[in-house]
């Protein structure tokens, strides 16, 4: 097999390159801190898009960190507010800049039992508000987005972690949800956002990212892989760091968001998906995380397969949340 990256038994090992912060343990307890203290303030309105004779279907509406209102399409089993039942209820992400999707894909779901929701992520194809005001540039994504501000904390990818640990949290409050059998998964940006839901909700029984994106920036880079979905890195030091001279405070700044440093926190049983020829989120990034989490834990590789549609991956990963 050719290889545009390290051989596997490497990437078994590998730890990860993009420094972490010193107080990235503090960082992240102050910004749970602002959560506890942001009432999510949910809101349930019927779908009017769709309709269908065994699924509920509605628009959920809540609040995140700086009183931003986050949008996800929510379903359960028709009836099942009024029958008392609990269910278990299964979250998801979406890709890099887009959005929940059509509503008809994610009809399994409670034609099955469980409870779904799907969150736009702020500020992408969705409909979820963008409500952070930043310093700097905010030319070509998310990643970059508060890169410049002198304050950490307006990174824009601390928001949207919370906006994920804010979900699951009004998710498990909805009385027909068992809160102890609630489970995440998503690719690519999905799959970092699954890792840090389980890492910043703790209740989260098991997630299923696929080849997640937002893991050890440095090491892409390096790699030259800062083209495409991490493209912003390099239009980002050719506008504000020509000559590399804060590299290293840059690196360490996304260290906040970097999502190998969250893994640790993880409880949750995970299941991730890999394609050792990614070229988008290369093997070695996502082993990073992958490699420090201690929980429960299971690598499904695919050798030949890129950042692409993985066959069977999503069969899978209804098996796995059907464990629940």
């Amino acid at each position: 097999m050719p290889l545009i990256d390290r051989p596997l038994p490497e990437l078994r090992e590998y730890r990860g390159r993009n420094p972490r912060p010193d107080d990235f343990d503090a960082y992240w307890s102050e910004a749970l801190r602002e959560l506890d203290a942001t009432p999510p303030r949910p809101e349930l309105r019927p779908a009017e898009v769709v309709r269908a004779g065994n699924v509920e279907c509605y628009d959920l509406s809540f609040t995140g960190v700086g009183g931003a209102r986050i949008y996800a399409k929510y379903l359960r089993p028709h009836a099942t507010a009024a029958a008392g039942t609990k269910h278990p209820a299964v979250l998801q992400f979406h890709g890099y800049s887009g959005h929940t999707g059509d509503w008809l894909d994610k009809f399994g779901w409670p034609a099955e039992g469980f409870c779904f929701a799907a969150m736009d992520c702020r500020g992408q194809g969705g409909r979820s508000e963008d409500s952070g005001q930043v310093k700097g540039t905010t030319l070509r994504g998310h990643i970059v987005r508060g890169l410049d501000d002198p304050d950490a904390r307006k990174l824009a990818y601390r928001q949207i972690f919370l906006d994920t640990a804010q979900l699951a949290r009004v998710v498990m409050g909805f009385a027909e949800v068992d809160a102890d059998r609630v489970g995440c998964f998503g690719a690519s940006q999905g799959g970092a956002l699954a890792l840090a839901c389980a890492a910043l909700e703790p209740r989260l029984k098991r997630s299923a990212p696929v080849y997640p994106f937002l893991c050890d920036y440095q090491r892409v880079w390096e790699m030259d892989y800062a083209r495409e979905a991490y493209e912003e890195l390099r239009v980002f030091f050719r506008n504000h760091d020509p000559r590399h001279e804060r590299e290293q405070a840059i690196f360490t700044k996304l260290g906040y968001i970097d999502v190998q440093h969250l893994a640790p926190r993880i409880k949750a049983q995970v299941l991730m998906f890999t394609g050792l020829m990614d070229t988008i989120c290369p093997p070695s990034s996502q082993f990073a995380a992958y490699n420090k989490i201690t929980a429960p834990k299971d690598m499904v590789i695919y050798p030949d397969f890129a950042h692409e549609a993985l066959p069977g991956m999503i069969d899978r990963v209804f098996n796995f949340m059907r464990g629940l």
